[in-house]
């Protein structure tokens, strides 16, 4: 089966990095088939077996490509057009797997070439016009949202990321057969082409050193690790981390990610809340760096205010053997549940509370790892993953 990827997106990039492009066109290849794979010419360059990657130009000199629609983005997408287009013409591809956008061209270019389209759909792309206020024009994301309605129609597989978009999905289709829930749930090592520090493991003693870390003698350390957007909820994990801390609880934060503006922020309001010495911020970290916190956490958080997506970190965190303390949103609740984790409104005294009880009830937390490790297994893991890839790759053979 020869089979062309469609990426349009920086490929592969510290920042905002497709895990999911990596590891569905990973296991894609390991179970034979060949690959073409066309992205944008900014990110790293990687190795996957059986795999041709194919770039457009870097374009460097107007900046990096960000998360969401953007006038650059819709400047690369035509560049991408075009070399799809000539690499159908060049190619028989039996299949084109298209991310997100992509499957717009595809959805053109399947007539003439007579492939059969994978949508790998991990949002709806009206609805993201508008989340990130690239327009509001209602003629416009009418638009787009029919021409999504007919992408989701004319693919002979579908691929959504998590139940809340699978349900939207549904409510479009008719075949439900065709369209699978495969969350971004597997986290092997990438394998760079060139070898980059920023990836190589690292020991907690080495990234703590680094950092200038120190965890006072008997603290548990609660670590975040991820974006400081508005909508993770880092101003309510800090005033319940004030309450714990009231509380007489001997507990440490390490808080990392985040830009300068947004780390200086909450570093603020942490003074204000008179906690600064019980809380570090680290700031952005390579990816190395982060995990090496994150192993190191006696708790980990995930206190996210808003949101439908299952945050990726989530299905790593489960299988991590460390309790976690999450929101009680559908954002977390589409995965977690009270067995598998300390759900928590989110609100400082229900968090502080959560966070109060996967530091001290030790019988709870044991029950609560050795639940989500089960989890895990049985719904997300390498394993069941390669098995709906297999099922949905019979389906376009």
């Amino acid at each position: 089966m020869k089979i062309l990827v469609v990426a349009p997106q920086p490929f592969f990039s510290p920042r905002g990095t497709p895990f999911s492009v990596y590891y569905r066109t990973m296991i894609t290849s390991e179970l034979g088939a060949e690959i073409d794979f066309l992205t944008y010419g900014q990110g790293q360059e990687v190795e996957i077996p059986n795999v041709r990657f194919l770039r457009i130009p870097k374009f460097r000199w107007l900046g990096d490509v960000k998360i969401g629609p953007s006038m650059l983005k819709l400047f690369f997408d035509i560049f991408i057009a075009f070399r799809m287009l000539t690499m159908c013409i060049r190619n028989r591809y039996s299949v084109v797997h298209a991310h997100e956008e992509a499957v717009f061209l595809a959805y053109f270019l399947k007539p003439i070439f007579r492939f059969k389209l994978i949508y790998d759909m991990h949002s709806s792309l009206p609805q993201q016009l508008s989340n990130f206020n690239f327009t509001t024009s209602k003629f416009l994301i009418g638009i787009f949202k029919r021409l999504e309605d007919a992408c989701l129609k004319k693919s002979e597989a579908i691929i959504t990321i998590c139940p809340a978009l699978f349900d939207y999905v549904n409510t479009i289709i008719e075949d439900k057969d065709i369209h699978f829930l495969i969350e971004n749930s597997i986290f092997d090592p990438v394998k760079l082409k060139t070898p980059d520090a920023n990836q190589t493991s690292s020991s907690t003693e080495e990234v703590f050193k680094k950092l200038d870390i120190t965890v006072p003698e008997g603290n548990k350390l609660v670590v975040y690790a991820g974006t400081l957007e508005d909508y993770q909820g880092i101003d309510i994990l800090l005033k319940a981390f004030q309450l714990v801390v009231d509380n007489n609880c001997d507990a440490f934060l390490l808080i990392a990610g985040g830009t300068t503006a947004q780390v200086n922020h909450y570093q603020k309001l942490a003074d204000d809340l008179g906690i600064s010495q019980k809380v570090q911020f680290t700031g952005r970290l390579p990816q190395n760096q982060a995990r090496a916190c994150t192993e190191a956490a006696d708790v980990l958080m995930s206190p996210r205010s808003a949101g439908t997506n299952t945050p990726l970190k989530v299905y790593e965190q489960l299988a991590s053997g460390i309790p976690l303390v999450a929101t009680n949103i559908y954002s977390h609740t589409q995965v977690l549940h009270d067995s598998v984790a300390f759900l928590v409104d989110p609100e400082p005294e229900s968090m502080a509370a959560g966070l109060k009880d996967a530091i001290e009830s030790e019988t709870k937390v044991q029950s609560v790892i050795e639940n989500a490790k089960r989890l895990y297994e049985e719904k997300y893991s390498r394993r069941v993953y390669t098995e709906k890839m297999t099922r949905l790759l019979e389906i376009v053979k």
